[in-house]
């Protein structure tokens, strides 16, 4: 399973096998049910988590009770809450298991050491970090400026193998539309 970490890790930089051995030290592995949560509003979120197989969504619950997807979570993605992760506070985002999951848990320690003495694990994760910042950024967008129609198309488009694992009421979420609307535009497609 760890191979699916070493060949994310090769796309962006140059490591050998001793390299990645010593990276991987620095993970531990965790087993998950679906419904189990990684990260719980109100708690210290210790890790960042790299997705070995299943799926998560990480959400908000507004003051009336409101689900808020802010993004899913799949084979081969890092999540976790990151303003809490990186400042030490408490999660203002749960992460929940939509099935049964397999991770890999880094702790910000670890990855503060990594990137102190690996100069391209450092090169790696500002990698990541820019590329999830643009796509929050599209995402952000995508819902101010876009219909629903838009959005799910979108979404069909970039998440394809996605949609197939997703109750319709966590994508209607997601598009920030309700079940109903959800319907209406899956008999359109």
């Amino acid at each position: 399973m760890s191979e699916i970490l070493k060949q994310q890790l090769l796309n962006v930089i140059e490591i050998s096998d001793q390299e990645f051995d010593y990276i991987l030290s620095h993970f531990t592995y965790k087993k998950l049910k679906k419904h189990q949560f990684l990260v719980q509003e109100e708690q210290q979120v210790m890790d960042d988590y790299f997705i070995l197989s299943g799926c998560v969504k990480s959400y908000y619950t507004d003051a009336a009770g409101k689900v808020h997807i802010i993004l899913f979570g799949t084979k081969d993605w890092w999540i976790t809450d990151y303003e809490a992760y990186y400042y030490q506070k408490a999660a203002t985002l749960n992460i929940d298991c939509i099935e049964d999951t397999e991770v890999l848990c880094l702790s910000n320690n670890n990855r503060e050491k990594l990137c102190k003495e690996l100069h391209k694990v450092e090169h790696f994760f500002r990698k990541k970090t820019n590329r999830r910042n643009v796509s929050l950024q599209k995402r952000i967008l995508t819902l101010l400026s876009s219909s629903a129609r838009e959005r799910y198309e979108k979404f069909l488009s970039d998440y394809p193998d996605l949609v197939q694992k997703l109750p319709k009421h966590l994508l209607a979420s997601y598009l920030g539309v309700t079940r109903e609307t959800l319907s209406r535009l899956y008999t359109l497609k």
